[in-house]
């Protein structure tokens, strides 16, 4: 794939990958050849992907969780419906405008296949796009070798204390920390505003993305910032602006936690979800005319155990809920084969049954959007034949 001129300049760093962490979020973002846009979202801890898309429709449901599942649709503070069977959380109403619009494509009873409880191991595997020994780094950064070939320098820069496992990888990355940034306080934004000032293309984003979080030009000059509206959304906000940049970076990879709802799920869940909602809503606000450019690919490391336990929550499981969403997604549907949750269906006897592979739906978005062929896509997710790419995620 030939270099997008756009792409090749000097000032846009030869691969501008940005990344902040601000408590549990953190932003990374990567150049590529293309002016297409491809957004990977973690959910670090484990989503509940029958209470974030919940199937009222099965009759075992309620038996088996309760006090879980929310009052269906057309009831006050009701399930948002998704066609007479699945309903989402009332927290996400953005997602179902989103849906409405076609424009959201959940995937129910997805798994990447790890057999594994363990959040270390799932994750790595989540990131990784394989266990395999010797396999280091993330899919995402393989996607971005295949893509960018850097004639010299550096391929990316990490602006933040950590750059994710999902775009670690061969390519050559600097990184840049100033003081402070690990708390990211108002020195950390306004050295970074500094450090781009200079260049057309990011400089104007990183103002833009700043404003957004509610910094003022004299925050950004050292004093104290306005009150944080909220770390997640602030985030997406930034990527949107940077992404939507002309020659702005193309890949992006971010993570929010505090899906690990072991204890008093209904209090705890609602709060994350309402963050998710309104990220996911300022990401797409953010990139403007180019969200019809963009697919965004939401994944957690596994799902949870379909009964509640005895302290009103969920514990570890196996299947849950990708979500895909952008300007052309095939949406406004749920795309599952749909397992059920009668005893003999469970998987263990405790979690819902996956019937889909996570890497599928990967493989789908990158085949679609970014026009990776099969050795492009065994090359991303290495020993993988059995995950056949998804078809459809996208309208012609």
């Amino acid at each position: 794939m030939a270099r997008s001129p756009l792409l090749s300049r000097r000032a846009t760093l030869l691969g501008l990958t940005a990344a902040a962490t601000l408590g549990k979020v953190s932003l990374a973002l990567a150049a590529a050849p293309t002016e297409q846009r491809f957004v990977v979202v973690i959910l670090r801890g484990a989503l509940d992907g029958m209470a974030a898309v919940v199937p009222y429709g099965d009759r075992d449901l309620v038996g088996l969780r309760g006090g879980l599942v929310p009052k269906r649709p057309g009831e006050a503070d009701g399930l948002l419906d998704l066609g007479g069977f699945y309903g989402l959380h009332p927290a996400l109403p953005g997602l179902h405008l989103m849906y409405q619009a076609g424009e959201l494509l959940p995937v129910h009873a997805v798994s990447n296949g790890t057999g594994t409880r363990s959040h270390f191991v799932a994750q790595d595997r989540l990131e990784l796009g394989s266990l395999h020994e010797g396999i280091t780094s993330g899919w995402l950064n393989r996607v971005a070798s295949l893509l960018a070939q850097p004639e010299h320098g550096e391929a990316a820069l990490a602006v933040g204390p950590a750059l994710p496992l999902l775009l670690r990888g061969p390519a050559p990355v600097g990184t840049w920390m100033p003081p402070g940034g690990a708390h990211g306080d108002a020195s950390f934004y306004a050295e970074l505003a500094a450090m781009h000032a200079g260049d057309p293309a990011t400089g104007p984003a990183i103002a833009l993305a700043l404003q957004e979080r509610g910094f003022s030009a004299a925050a950004l000059a050292g004093m104290a910032p306005l009150p944080n509206q909220g770390a997640f959304p602030s985030l997406c906000a930034a990527a949107g602006r940077l992404l939507a940049a002309p020659a702005g970076p193309r890949l992006a990879a971010l993570e929010v936690g505090g899906w690990d709802t072991h204890a008093r799920q209904m209090q705890r869940l609602p709060p994350v979800l309402k963050t998710l909602d309104e990220g996911l809503s300022a990401l797409k606000d953010g990139l403007g005319p180019v969200w019809q450019q963009t697919a965004v690919l939401v994944v957690t490391e596994f799902g949870r155990t379909v009964r509640i336990n005895g302290t009103q929550g969920t514990d570890h499981g196996t299947a849950s809920v990708a979500f895909v969403l952008g300007g052309n997604v095939a949406g406004g549907r749920v795309a599952a084969t749909w397992p059920g949750l009668a005893a003999t269906k469970l998987f263990e006897n405790r979690d819902l049954q996956p019937t889909t592979d996570l890497r599928a739906v990967a493989k789908g978005l990158l085949a679609q959007h970014l026009g990776l062929g099969a050795p492009a896509l065994e090359a991303v997710f290495p020993d993988s034949a059995m995950a056949t790419p998804m078809r459809g995620l996208l309208r012609a």
